[in-house]
């Protein structure tokens, strides 16, 4: 005798349709993890000691915006429609991934930031945290929440127009994005992106070490460029943010 499963249907929310939006570029883009184990004992230790307790996504965001600086292939984007070429961006948008509370839902939304190389550390963390706590008064969340009520239909045109259109696709969504669970002690191996790169960092072991990654749009650059770039992430993060830290203190 069989048993008759009985479920329920559930709509799609507001954040998950969101997230739908997002994995339908994703699909598209052929995306490479790689990954460099760093040395972070430095900056753990200017950060505990830096009253200011800068957060790591800020930490992250900022370095990797000044390595961007010195690697024009982390500032160009892939666009196939009318013709395929690449676009390069002055300066980095960061998209941070940030969790909030929507209607009792935990909810993940960007936090975008515009060149964040050219902000102080405790601007950008600043900034993340006001978003975490007041999103509805921030610009771009309201944006978001408007396209997610649309039909899907109407949102597909509208993110299609949006992605295909160099300057808007930088200020709605960033050059560059930002995830990570580390401080929930799991990691990220390789996340579907839309984003022609995205960093991700996993927990801090105890002698100060780190797995980070980036996930690169293969079209746009290659992975011993990316190599290159984590090594000089590694650098910075060790050199310039820890001086700033220290600054802070």
């Amino acid at each position: 005798m069989t048993t008759r499963q009985r479920g329920r249907t559930i709509p799609l929310s507001v954040p998950r349709r969101i997230i739908t939006d997002l994995m339908r570029f994703a699909a598209d883009v052929p995306s490479v993890p790689v990954q460099r184990r760093m040395n972070l004992a430095a900056v753990i230790a200017a950060r505990q000691q830096s009253p200011k307790r800068c957060s790591w996504s800020a930490i992250f965001a900022k370095a990797y915006a000044m390595v961007a600086q010195e690697y024009p292939e982390l500032r160009r984007t892939y666009f196939g429609f009318p013709r395929q070429r690449l676009f390069e961006y002055p300066h980095s948008v960061a998209s941070i991934a940030i969790e909030i509370t929507y209607h009792g839902e935990r909810a993940i939304f960007p936090c975008v930031i515009a060149d964040p190389a050219s902000l102080p550390l405790a601007a950008i963390s600043e900034k993340i945290s006001e978003a975490v706590q007041f999103p509805d008064q921030i610009a771009y969340y309201r944006r978001f929440v408007r396209l997610a009520h649309l039909p899907s239909f109407i949102r597909l045109v509208a993110s299609s127009v949006i992605f295909n259109m160099p300057v808007f696709r930088a200020t709605r969504f960033g050059t560059f994005a930002l995830s990570s669970v580390a401080n929930l002690g799991a990691d990220i191996l390789h996340p579907l992106t839309a984003w022609p790169t995205l960093l991700t960092y996993g927990p801090l072991s105890a002698d100060g070490s780190a797995d980070v990654r980036i996930i690169f749009d293969h079209r746009v650059m290659d992975a011993a460029t990316i190599a290159r770039a984590l090594a000089r992430l590694e650098e910075i993060l060790n050199r310039p943010i820890v001086e700033e830290l220290q600054g802070a203190a």
